[in-house]
C-alpha cells in the first residue's frame, strides 16, 4: 500500500468514527431539535405579524371611518356657513334698501318742505309788495280820512285772501 492509500483509509476511518461519535453525543436529534425550536419561533414571529396585521387593518378601517364622519361635518359646516353667509348678505340688503327708502323719503319731505316754505316766501313777499303798490296807488288817488279808512280795510283785505 502506498501513502495515499494510508491517508485514504486513515480520513475514512476518522471519518467514520465522527459520524459515529456525532450518533453517539445524539447531535443530528439535537440539531432536528434546534431547528424545530427555531422553527416554532418563525411560526409564532408569523402568528404575531399575522395578528399585528389584523389590529392594523382594523385601526385603518376605523381611521378611514372617522376621516369620512370628519369630511362629512367639514362639508356640513361649509354648507352652513354659505347658508349663514347668504342668509347675512340677505339680511344687510334688504337693511340697506330699507336705509336707503327712508332717506329718500326724508329727503323728498325736506324738498317739499323747502318748496312749501319757498312758495310760502314768495307769497308773502308778493302780497307785501301789493299791499305796498296798492297802499301807494290809493294814496295817491285818494286823499282825506275816508281815503285813509278804505285803505286800511283794503289792505286787511289782500292780506287776508293772500294767506
Amino acid at each position: 500500500m502506498d501513502a495515499t492509500a494510508y491517508a485514504s483509509f486513515y480520513a475514512f476511518t476518522a471519518l467514520i468514527i465522527f459520524l459515529g461519535l456525532m450518533v453517539y453525543l445524539k447531535v443530528p436529534g439535537k440539531l432536528m431539535g434546534a431547528l424545530d425550536d427555531r422553527s416554532q419561533k418563525i411560526r409564532g414571529e408569523l402568528d404575531e405579524a399575522a395578528r399585528l396585521r389584523q389590529e392594523a387593518q382594523a385601526l385603518l378601517t376605523e381611521y378611514q371611518g372617522k376621516t369620512r364622519n370628519a369630511e362629512a361635518e367639514a362639508a356640513a359646516i361649509i354648507a352652513e356657513a354659505k347658508a349663514e353667509a347668504e342668509r347675512f348678505t340677505a339680511e344687510t340688503r334688504k337693511a340697506l334698501e330699507e336705509m336707503i327708502a327712508r332717506r329718500t323719503r326724508a329727503a323728498e319731505a325736506k324738498i317739499a318742505q323747502a318748496e312749501a316754505q319757498a312758495v310760502a316766501e314768495v307769497r308773502a313777499k308778493a302780497a307785501d309788495v301789493a299791499i305796498a303798490a296798492a297802499g301807494s296807488i290809493l294814496a295817491q288817488k285818494m286823499r282825506g280820512p275816508a281815503a285813509d279808512d278804505l285803505i286800511m280795510g283794503a289792505i286787511a283785505d289782500v292780506r287776508a285772501k293772500l294767506n
